[in-house]
């Protein structure tokens, strides 16, 4: 069970080391296109969330809602919340776990 266990989290590490390089790309291009498409973005940030248990892939999801908030900043907060929600419920990654509280 556990050798089972590991492989599993190997596997998980293993995807997110091969999504860290494409978030990275899609991350960089909606930034310096200057993209107001929060479809977009928000898709993208979507997926990202599922890969937020690792920190390179935290940064990019960081980022980007730092991005996002200087378009839709109500948007940007729901992001920051919803991340804090399922990986983050003491608030270390984006500070505080006040829900008023800006990015």
């Amino acid at each position: 069970m556990i050798k089972e266990v590991k492989k599993i989290l190997e596997r998980r590490n293993q995807m997110a080391i091969k999504a860290y390089d494409q978030f990275k790309q899609i991350t960089e291009n909606l930034i310096t296109s200057k993209t107001d498409d929060i479809n977009q973005i928000s898709y993208t940030l979507d997926f990202m969330l599922d890969f937020c248990f690792d920190d390179k892939i935290l940064q990019l999801y960081r980022k980007l809602c730092r991005y996002l908030y200087s378009i839709n900043a109500n948007a940007a907060i729901d992001y920051v919340n919803t991340y804090r929600q399922i990986w983050d419920e003491k608030g270390t990654q984006f500070g505080n776990n006040d829900k008023e509280k800006k990015i």
